[in-house]
Order: C-alpha cells, then structure tokens, then sequence
C-alpha cells in the first residue's frame, strides 16, 4: 500500500510554472481519480529560483478547495535543487517512518530521479513510477509538450547528481555538537594516528542514527551519501586521507586482511605498515579494537563481536602482524574500544556456555535462559593467551576507573550507538589507525 505520494514539479516548463496553483488543483483530482491507491499524504516538489523567494505554501492550499481531505496531508517543498528538495522530504518520511512512496513525475525525469534515489535512500524504502502525463490524460490537464524520456544516463550526467548531492550534504549544519573522538594513552601519538568515535558532529539526523552515523546497511534509514559525508567530515577533523581509508568487511568471522594483497570478500580483521593508510573496524556493541607495534611500525583492527570473540578475531589479528611483518608479539599493543559492558549484554544459555569455557568470570548469573556476557574480559584471556602482555591492553572497564575508551556503548546513549538498546536501526561508530609518514 502507498504510504505518500511525491508529485515532482522541478522542471516544468516556465509557462506551467505561472499557473501552478491551477495545474495542482487537477492533478491531485486525477491522482484520487487514477491512482489505485490513494495516498495519505502528498508532497509536491517544486523548484525555487530566486533567492528570498516567498514561500507559497498556504496559497497553494487555500486554492485546494475542492480537496478538503488532501488539506492536512498536502505540503510543498521548495528548494533550488533536487538534492535539496528531495532530502527534505526523506526526513518528511522518516518523521512518521513512512517507506512505500509512489512518485508522479515527467518521463524525462524518471532516469534523474532513479540516480538521486539510489544515492539519498535505501532498500528500506519502496519506489513505484507514474508518469505526469499519463495522470494528466485523465482530464486532459494542459500540460506543454511532453519531452522525449531519455534512453539511460550519461556517466556525466550522473557525476553531475553526485556533486550536487555532495555539495547540499556538505552546506548541512552538524547535529549534536561536534565532533569528539577518543584516544588511548596506550598508543604513541609520535608514530600512530588514531582514534574511537563518538555520535556527535555528523548530519545523520533519525534518532538512532543521529549524528555521526558511519555505516550504511540495505536495513537502516541512512543512505551512503549520508554516510561518506559524515566520514568526509571525521577525515577533515582527525587528519586522515579518505582516499586511503579502508575498513573491515564485517562478517562476524576470523579473516584477516593484509593491505597489499588480495582482499577477502568478508573479513572482520585488517593489518597494514604503509605509511598514510588508514584502517578502520566499526562497533555498535561489538568491539573495535585496534592494534600497534611501534617497533615494527605496524597496526591493525579489528571488528570482535560476540561470535568474532569466540573465533579468535583478535589473535587472528594479532597472528597477520606477526607472520606478515615480523612483529614479536610481546610489542605488540592492544586496546579495546567502547563496546557494550557485561552490565547490559546478554545471550541465550546455549552461545553464553562458549564463554564460560574461556573463563566462567565472563559470565554473570549462568544459569539463567539469559545470561550476562563480557566480551571484553573473554577478548582479554585470549589475547594473554596467545602471548600479549597484560600491561600491553587497554581495556578501561578494569584498568582506569574514570575511562577515557573503553566505554559501555548500551550505558551511555548521549556518547553511543548501541544495537542492544537501539534496535534494527542502531547507527555505528568505528575505531581507526593509521602510520605517520
């Protein structure tokens, strides 16, 4: 069922745009009269294109006398480009978590608007067309010339959306404050750059995602472009090249990539010793932890969540260091980043027995259907395991009472994203390190 209607006006011709009001009148007449279904609520997109122009809003409506209805339901978006005027009606639908949306619109910018779609939505979202004219022959609505529908896009012209897009997403005022990033004191600012995010500073702007979202799923509500700006504005801030910014293909497995070689399809650790290349594993519970050997001059990160942790992501990590680039593990050091605490994360009784195995003090109240987990303290115990010194982790749940890292991500929902308190539409933050040159 169609949830709103976007009827795109944007490009006219001028001698329609004069008569607006009158061409508004017919065709939502002809959307009730031809649409199988009928939306509850319409956005009208039109172009504005003096600066200060007057918002024409209530006249529109005032004219809309023969649909009572539609009064409540009708807004008119106004913007000088369809980045501009197609991004505020996204936030429109979000606001009532609307996501079937049919769209009435010029055959000859059906293309266009496919490409602006693709790049300021997600799969979330459901997408039907109707062509203006089609709707107009309803009642003979006197629209000009109807333009030939161009056959497919030009890379060109796609590149053009794209920097539109870029540069209206650029023009958007940070949310929440600025940015703040966390960093360890374990790690020698002299050799590595590095840092945890926080939520702050970005333009995401749906609660959960709100600010400083930076990972775009086919399941949530932040699109890509959304994301890449939000990581264009954490690059400025922290100091890092975005042209060489890698992160983990998360799978919740053990594979490691290593910078230079053939890249996984999935792999949820990372190491590199080029200079300049910045690395990055993202958490949203799950652990971002990262790695340095300032004697070899090496990193990593890694992304350990639950079933990372039991499959030994982190020495996997640790393993790439050693064998690729001769790293003597006792170097090497480790810091766990904010990451959800054993005083919120729970798993059913079958996955938290795993866990009692490593250690039973990761595991609080184990003979419950749920009991509590920590991921932190099992990530530890592996990691000591396989030869990482203990003064050589930073996890400040145990080491630093006043904790300038390792915060609990479920705890503190002003600093953090978490899964486990937000739901399926949780926004992620990362942890990120790259050698100087």
């Amino acid at each position: 069922m169609v949830e709103a209607v976007l009827i795109d006006l944007f490009s006219l011709p001028a001698n329609l745009q004069n008569n607006l009001q009158d061409l508004l009148c017919n065709m939502l007449g002809n959307t009730e009269e031809c649409s199988s279904t009928t939306a509850p609520l319409v956005y009208v997109m039109c172009s504005q294109t003096e600066p200060g122009e007057r918002n024409d809003e209530q006249e529109l409506l005032s004219a809309l006398t023969d649909f009572q209805a539609l009064k409540k339901s009708l807004e008119v978006v106004r913007a000088f480009t369809t980045a501009a005027a197609l991004y505020t009606i996204k936030q429109r639908l979000d606001e009532k978590d609307l996501s079937t949306i049919k769209i009435i619109l010029p055959a000859f910018r059906r293309d266009l608007m496919k490409v602006y779609i693709a790049q300021l939505f997600t799969a979330v979202y459901q997408f039907e067309f109707e062509d203006l004219q089609m709707i107009s022959d309803c009642n003979n609505l006197p629209i000009a010339e109807p333009q030939p529908e161009r056959q497919g896009l030009s890379t060109r012209d796609v590149e053009l959306i794209t920097n539109e897009i870029q540069m209206y997403l650029q023009s958007l005022p940070s949310l929440k404050g600025e940015f703040t990033i966390l960093r360890s004191f374990l790690i020698p600012d002299a050799i590595f750059l590095h840092g945890f995010t926080t939520r702050t500073g970005g333009i995401s702007y749906i609660p959960t995602l709100s600010s400083c979202n930076l990972f775009s799923s086919s399941k949530r509500r932040d699109p890509q472009a959304v994301v890449k700006e939000n990581l264009r504005r954490l690059a400025n801030t922290a100091g890092f090249n975005l042209k060489t910014f890698h992160r983990v293909k998360t799978d919740h497995g053990n594979a490691v990539c290593i910078m230079g070689k053939t890249e996984p399809d999935s792999y949820d650790g990372i190491v590199t010793n080029q200079k300049g290349v910045t690395i990055a594993a993202p958490g949203a519970d799950c652990i971002p932890v990262l790695f340095a050997d300032p004697v070899r001059k090496v990193c990593g990160a890694a992304h350990s969540g639950w079933k990372g942790t039991l499959l030994g992501v982190s020495m996997a990590t640790v393993n790439a260091m050693v064998s690729e680039y001769g790293c003597n593990v006792k170097d090497i050091l480790v810091v766990l980043g904010p990451s959800v605490g054993p005083c919120c994360y729970k798993l059913p009784q079958e996955s938290a027995k795993e866990f009692h195995r490593i250690d039973p003090k990761c595991v609080r109240l184990f003979d419950s259907e749920s009991p509590y987990i920590d991921l932190r303290r099992a990530t530890r115990i592996l990691l000591e395991t396989g030869g990482i010194l203990p003064e050589n982790i930073q996890d400040d749940s145990v080491t630093d009472q006043n904790q300038n890292v390792t915060f609990c991500t479920a705890c503190n929902p002003d600093k953090f994203y978490s899964h486990f308190r937000d739901g399926p539409n949780f926004g992620t933050q990362i942890g990120f390190i790259s050698i100087k040159g």
